[in-house]
């Protein structure tokens, strides 16, 4: 018994230590190169980006405009020999994902040169490589995989999922969130014209009424006898 007893401690050891490692497997497939970010763009403005590339790797560039005028934007990506692979004009938000085929600095680029007056806040996520796999020679592997594989697997996945979601609705709030300040801006303005105008309006109603009881009248000039 003392032994059998040694024997599971070992195999809960055992167990332990393929979770630390799966779970660190997980948490190093979850660390996808790549960047985000939320910048502003003035009017009649343009914003360029720019990373250099190797020949055969593989970007996403998703985007989406948050905040300003129509919630839209101009977008274009070039390679490095200056040739456009990716052009939309007065999009609210797009995906590009693309394979380069040279090597070099590739630009992408934001425009709101169309807006004379519309304040922009754009969001970029620019992801770069194929993302590794969760676990070592997994797409070379002949043998079927272990439950905790499979498990780790499946959270991945729904992990990315919910890193997605999370980013999704993120944006959905900042654009809700901007879309309510300017309708309550909106809303206090009426209220302060409606008021000036209630207030003009009765001075003008009290002035009117006092004028019809101050009206002079003519005296009686009869000569007396």
């Amino acid at each position: 018994r003392g032994g059998s007893g040694g024997m599971r401690a070992g195999s809960g050891g055992m167990r332990g230590g393929m979770r630390a490692a799966a779970l660190a497997l997980l948490l190093v497939a979850l660390r996808a190169g790549g960047t985000e970010l939320t910048f502003e763009l003035p009017d009649s403005d343009k914003q360029c980006f720019h990373q250099e590339l190797e020949r055969g790797t593989k970007f996403t560039l998703d985007y989406q405009v948050i905040t300003g005028g129509h919630y839209d934007v101009d977008c274009f990506v070039e390679d490095p020999n200056g040739r456009t692979i990716y052009k939309e004009t007065k999009k609210q938000y797009d995906s590009f994902p693309h394979r380069t085929e040279v090597q070099g600095v590739y630009t992408f680029c934001f425009s709101n040169e169309f807006s004379t007056f519309s304040h922009k806040t754009v969001y970029f996520d620019f992801q770069v490589g194929d993302e590794p796999p969760i676990l070592p020679d997994m797409s070379n592997r002949v043998t079927a995989l272990t439950q905790m594989e499979s498990a780790c697997v499946t959270i991945h996945e729904a992990l990315k999922t919910v890193i997605d979601s999370q980013t999704h609705y993120r944006l959905r709030e900042a654009q809700d969130r901007s879309r309510a300040e300017d309708l309550n801006g909106r809303v206090s303005y009426w209220s302060v014209g409606e008021t000036l105008i209630l207030f003009v309006v009765s001075i003008g109603q009290v002035m009117l009424l006092k004028s019809f009881f101050t009206e002079k009248r003519p005296g009686s000039g009869g000569a007396s006898t």
